[in-house]
């Protein structure tokens, strides 16, 4: 009679949140240069958005799956997606895939995915209440990115909503900063060094 034992080995994998949130903030903070004026032009934003927007919050969001994280996996995986199509869009813009694409596209497409992407991040903050302050005024800032980016692609008072959806970038920037840094800190000296604030415990009891 054969004894069998069986052996269970857990696998440890770090916190994926503060590269996912790096690479959110400085995609951001990119982007929102361009918005803001500061800086122009769309060919060295391309880079950024595939490499920090979509990369970088795609290996968060894979990581979060193996931390059985439902909405860290998703909320990564969908704005790392976002910005995959970002890139492609502008790509599209400026002519790189050929002059008919470019002629023959309509900035109202991209109106409703930035409607739909409202819509999902809306749902987001709600669930994000119940995480942190910090993440929770970040998916604040993507609402009002995505309002502004919305009514400025149907081209509904553009330059209010234009300027609206460069300053909630930015604001995407310097709290994404904060948060990645949050993150590696805390965990690195094992205690509350820089705060994010506790979940509101509306939806369910705080721990």
């Amino acid at each position: 009679m054969n004894n069998q034992q069986n052996t269970n080995i857990k696998i440890v994998t770090a916190d994926p949140s503060a590269i996912g949130l790096f690479g959110l903030a400085i995609v951001t903070f990119v982007a929102s240069s361009q918005k803001l004026g500061l800086t122009e032009g769309l060919g060295l934003v391309i880079p950024w958005a595939i490499f920090l927007g979509a990369f970088a919050q795609l290996y968060a969001s894979i990581l979060d799956s193996k931390h059985n994280n439902t909405f860290g996996t998703t909320a990564f995986g969908a704005y790392a997606f976002f910005w995959f199509a970002t890139a492609c869009s502008w790509l599209v813009k400026l002519g790189v895939f050929g002059e008919v694409l470019a002629t023959n596209a309509d900035g109202k497409q991209l109106g409703f995915a930035f409607a739909g992407y409202l819509i999902f991040s809306v749902l987001m903050t709600i669930g994000a209440m119940e995480t942190n302050k910090v993440l929770f005024f970040i998916f604040v800032m993507i609402d009002l990115l995505f309002v502004g980016l919305t009514f400025d692609a149907f081209g509904i008072a553009s330059e209010v909503f234009h300027t609206m959806a460069a300053y909630a970038e930015m604001g995407i920037a310097l709290l994404s900063f904060y948060g990645a840094g949050a993150a590696v800190l805390n965990t690195h000296f094992g205690k509350v060094f820089l705060p994010i604030g506790r979940p509101f415990g509306i939806f369910k009891a705080r721990p």
